[in-house]
């Protein structure tokens, strides 16, 4: 599909949201990016486009990677570290 495209650069992004419930409550965004290329597909198929996503600094694949090692350096596993760092700063403030 990418064939005519020279430059296979793309990132994968996960945003979490959150709302303490209230209609006039902020919502709350937390991002996750991580850069990598697009790849002729390699290792599993399992799960969408891990098999040809490849993330900058890696020689394998979202597929091909030990899913511990693949969780610690997602787009989703980043969000999520925002989202923790965030309920922890808060919980330091309430504390101080």
């Amino acid at each position: 599909m990418l064939t005519g495209w020279e430059d296979k650069s793309a990132c994968a992004i996960c945003t979490f949201a959150y709302s303490p419930g209230d209609e006039n409550d902020e919502v709350l965004f937390f991002q996750g990016k991580t850069e990598g290329h697009i790849v002729s597909p390699r290792g599993t198929r399992e799960f969408g486009w891990d098999c040809c996503f490849q993330p900058l600094g890696y020689e394998k694949t979202y597929a091909e990677l030990p899913k511990e090692e693949k969780n610690k350096i997602s787009h989703r596993s980043l969000a999520l570290q925002e989202l923790k760092k965030h309920f922890f700063n808060e919980e330091e403030k309430l504390s101080s």
